[in-house]
């Protein structure tokens, strides 16, 4: 398989990002695409991304800097079920995290995620990627930080 790559959620491919699902016992711990593309519409400092190997669209992310702490934070990350258990989730971390690297124009020192504290699978690439799990937040997820400095 090719490395993974990024391009933005537009006209062209936001139904193909909506039929991406996870596995059933996985649909607590995510926010639906579509309701990801409709967030981003009302809050224009977030990227929706769909990640492609190949030509293929395999997963979908959003990240942005948060209104509220001034940190970037990856708010949605999820490998479609047809390709989960290959690594890829792995890989488009790093990707989300390079991408943002490049963009830090105002040099933000942190990049935050949440996630459902029984996603173990999760827990661990983000981890593998370099997250360091901080506290729990009010609304149940489990949070960790990136230090981009």
């Amino acid at each position: 398989m090719e490395a993974l790559t990024m391009k933005s959620i537009d006209r062209t491919n936001w139904e193909i990002a909506c039929e991406l699902t996870v596995q059933e016992n996985q649909c607590s711990f995510i926010a639906s695409n579509l309701y990801s593309i409709a967030e981003a519409q009302f809050y224009p400092e977030r990227c929706v991304k769909g990640i492609y190997s190949n030509d293929k669209m395999v997963g979908f992310t959003m990240y942005g800097i948060d209104e509220d702490d001034g940190n970037f934070w990856i708010y949605r990350l999820m490998i479609d079920q047809a390709f989960q258990g290959q690594g890829l989730g792995s890989q488009a971390i790093l990707l989300v995290i390079d991408e943002i690297k490049k963009n830090n124009s105002k040099g933000i020192p942190v990049i935050m995620i949440g996630y459902h504290p029984e996603n173990k699978a999760a827990q661990m690439v983000y981890k593998k990627a370099g997250f360091i799990e901080t506290e729990m937040a009010p609304w149940g997820e489990q949070l960790a930080r990136y230090s981009l400095v």
